[in-house]
């Protein structure tokens, strides 16, 4: 895999992954995992995170390391009851709590991962300050909120990222990352949410250019108007006293 793994190109790199190949990489990491829970033996992946996400040159996603993935629950079972393991940060609440593993495991996993995508951060990040050490925690409440969402976006993108885009990243984070995970959506479902985010072009360099040249317009005109104003008042002002 040419371009290795996602987190040497998300943490490590000078360069900041652009955003078409942020969303590309997401696409393609969401189809690995629909694909083994959808398979006719579902499994789960139980690892998901961006060092088991490779990239080949065109940033084609494929799952590696498949060490700790377990067959998925059979017959009338709902979940797989087994020692936890996997990688803090990454592994869902209930799994932790009562051992009991789902596909829906795996989709809180993606859901941390899209953050990461999303925000440049790592899920756990001891170096920050001491309420943002948990990427989950500190990013949750804004998730939901439209003015300060834009708050999440990595900076090292300046701009450089689609304003839908973010908006519809977010919210399928927001329900992957549901407490309740009865409440996650399929993986599938994940797919046909981040299919059509690959054409969008709404960036948002593009809004503040646009703003700023609107804005200066509108200066010059108001300056204009100040400028005749100015000049009437002081032939007026000639005549009276002339």
């Amino acid at each position: 895999m040419a371009r290795g793994s996602l987190e040497n190109h998300l943490f490590r790199r000078a360069l900041p992954l652009p955003w078409s190949s942020r969303l590309k990489t997401a696409l393609g990491a969401a189809k690995g995992l629909a694909f083994l829970h959808g398979a006719a033996e579902p499994v789960i992946y139980r690892d998901f995170k961006t060092s088991n996400i490779l990239l080949d040159s065109d940033y084609n996603a494929k799952l590696s390391d498949f060490g700790l993935a377990k067959a998925g629950p059979q017959g009338d079972n709902t979940h797989v009851s087994t020692r936890v393991v996997g990688t803090f940060g990454y592994a869902a609440p209930e799994y932790v709590m009562t051992g009991h593993l789902t596909s829906k495991s795996d989709v809180y996993s993606f859901g941390v991962v899209l953050l990461e995508i999303l925000t440049g951060r790592r899920s756990v990040d001891k170096k920050r300050p001491s309420g943002e050490q948990n990427l989950v925690a500190w990013a949750r409440p804004y998730l939901g909120d439209k003015r300060r969402l834009y708050r999440l976006v990595d900076p090292r993108l300046e701009l450089n990222y689609s304003i839908k885009g973010v908006q519809k990243v977010a919210h399928i984070a927001y329900y992957c990352l549901n407490r309740d995970p009865k409440t996650r959506p399929s993986m599938e479902e994940v797919v046909k949410g981040l299919m059509p985010l690959q054409d969008l072009n709404d960036f948002a360099i593009r809004s503040v250019r646009s703003h700023s040249s609107q804005q200066l317009r509108h200066n010059k005109r108001l300056d204009g108007n100040w400028t005749v104003s100015h000049v009437e008042k002081r032939n007026v002002s000639n005549r009276c006293h002339g």
